[in-house]
């Protein structure tokens, strides 16, 4: 028997993605960033997130971004790290690649397997009960014949406004996300 608790089987993972796609759109909103899905998953990437430039002479900064949505990690706060594995190696290796611009981060969301606990509201507010980190695994190598790549991800990189904003400063700055 499934340990997850879906409403619907046969929708539970869109729903997952669903669910995550929010909590990017609402975090970049509180931001002032724009959320441009990518519809195609050609380069492995789901999303742009794209902050004006507040000179209108000035470029906007932008950094890509693959979702992953899991109910098989619990992150443990008291822990600096926890591990995600990529379903598959061309994952890694998009997130990896040296690039010019834009840069690429890996979000991951730990969602519970019972999908009625994903959501409380009240008179005031509409609490999402679950967790988005962000990574940037530029320059990182995944060990040879490995298929499905584990990454490690610090228990510390909330992805929230405050971090997407500092993200896009340094990459404005033109300084890397893995220092």
């Amino acid at each position: 028997m499934s340990r997850i608790e879906a409403v619907n089987e046969d929708t539970f993972t869109a729903c997952m993605e669903q669910l995550q796609e929010g909590y990017v759109a609402s975090v970049a909103a509180t931001a002032g960033c724009a959320v441009e899905n990518v519809r195609r998953d050609i380069y492995g990437m789901d999303a742009l997130l794209v902050r004006p430039a507040e000179d209108p002479g000035k470029q906007e900064v932008s950094v890509f971004a693959q979702l992953k949505n899991t109910t098989t990690t619990l992150p443990d706060a008291s822990k600096e790290t926890f591990s995600y594995q990529l379903k598959k190696r061309k994952y890694f290796e998009r997130l990896a690649l040296k690039r010019k611009s834009p840069k690429a981060i890996l979000i991951v969301m730990a969602t519970s397997f019972r999908q009625a606990d994903w959501t409380r509201a009240s008179h005031d507010r509409l609490e999402i009960s679950h967790c988005c980190y962000w990574v940037s695994l530029e320059g990182q190598t995944a060990k040879e014949g490995v298929q499905s790549p584990s990454v490690s991800i610090p228990t510390a990189n909330i992805f929230d406004s405050n971090a997407l904003t500092n993200i896009l400063d340094r990459l404005d700055r033109g300084e890397s996300l893995n220092e």
